[in-house]
């Protein structure tokens, strides 16, 4: 399974607001093909954010992603999730970008980061995609694992 957090991740972690304080975001629209490519793949995809805009949930939605919004402890989070879904932490990949994914991150078989992640995630091992988050970041870590798995596929 992959997870990933959602603000600096598929976004850049810009924010627009109109002037009727509707806020919006931008995604890279590439990171849908690397999705499609962990789906041929039969892994499981979810987001866990802490964010409760609708917007994430809209997106996930398009994507065809689980989406878990408004999360306060993204650990717990995710072990729930990988409970119910019976795959094991060190089978997840976990993919964030600030200290608040810290938790989940240390749970995992595979932590990884964005490229422009926060400094307070450096002291880590974590993989690091060389992407920055809303620029391909989650189709080069779909592409990382797609291309890991070639032989489990054959």
């Amino acid at each position: 399974m992959v997870v990933f957090d959602f603000d600096g991740v598929f976004t850049d972690n810009t924010v627009y607001v109109d002037q009727n304080g509707v806020e919006s975001v931008r995604c890279w629209r590439g990171d849908g093909l690397g999705l499609d490519l962990l789906r041929q793949r039969n892994i499981q995809l979810a987001v866990i954010s802490t964010e409760t805009n609708p917007v994430v949930e809209i997106r996930c939605k398009k994507l065809k992603i689980r989406c878990i919004s408004g999360v306060e402890d993204k650990a717990k989070a995710l072990r729930a999730l990988c409970a119910e879904t019976k795959i094991d932490l060190q089978s997840t990949c976990f993919l964030g970008n600030d200290r608040n994914d810290i938790p989940a991150l240390n749970l995992v078989g595979l932590p990884a980061v964005v490229a422009d992640a926060d400094v307070s995630l450096n002291k880590f091992d974590y993989f690091r995609t060389s992407t920055r988050g809303g620029f391909g970041a989650v189709r080069e870590i779909c592409e990382a694992i797609f291309a890991a798995t070639e032989n489990l596929a054959k």
